[in-house]
């Protein structure tokens, strides 16, 4: 049976509530990261099956317990709708993005990708605190040792054998260091990103 289409607004709020569950948990980030690879999802672990009758035996030897399984937890989308809300309060982003701009010439799309940019920018340096993953500028070169973090470190081109690898840095990678979002009263529909305005 297949399921059916998620909308763009529902794919959109499913993106910023995984962005911000893999930002806050290291085992979902792997788990996903193997998703995206194409790679099988971590075993679940086997129950162990009874033996058919107690036979005398020497000492068992212990086994190594099995690595646990990450639990995926559903991100709740109301942080991900309070960002999005922001951004169109502060951007007009969802203005932009749902706005048919094929009749307009590069010009005009550049003059409103600019406003869009700057809200945008405002509103994520109000609400986030954003570093660099890696220090280095881009284009230098690095050693990342055995043991690294695969969550904030991605390895791209011809990946062989095992750390430490060489290799120069394309892109330094973000992480959030802080988030700061408006507390929320339980009558604010958080779905309502932007209300209908009525001149009179």
């Amino acid at each position: 049976m297949t399921e059916a289409k998620i909308s763009f607004a529902g794919r959109l709020s499913l993106a910023i509530g995984s962005f911000f569950a893999i930002l806050g948990d290291a085992d979902l980030a792997a788990g996903v990261r193997r998703l995206r690879n194409g790679e099988a999802a971590a075993p679940a672990p086997q129950a162990p099956v009874p033996a058919a009758a107690p036979v005398a035996a020497p000492a068992p030897v212990a086994a190594p317990a099995p690595a646990p399984v990450a639990a995926i937890e559903e991100a709740s989308p109301q942080s991900a709708l309070q960002l999005l809300g922001l951004l169109q309060r502060n951007a007009r982003f969802v203005d932009f993005v749902e706005e048919d701009i094929a009749g307009y010439n590069d010009a005009d799309i550049g003059a409103a990708a600019r406003l869009v940019h700057e809200g945008c920018r405002a509103t994520l340096r109000e609400h986030f605190t954003i570093r660099p993953v890696r220090s280095e500028a881009e284009g230098s070169r690095v050693t990342i040792a055995e043991g690294f973090d695969a969550t904030a470190i991605r390895l791209t081109g011809n990946v062989v054998g095992s750390a430490p690898f060489n290799g120069t840095v394309s892109h330094r990678g973000w992480r959030v260091e802080d988030v700061k979002l408006p507390k929320l009263v339980k009558s604010h529909d958080a779905k309502v990103i932007a209300p209908a305005e009525v001149e009179l």
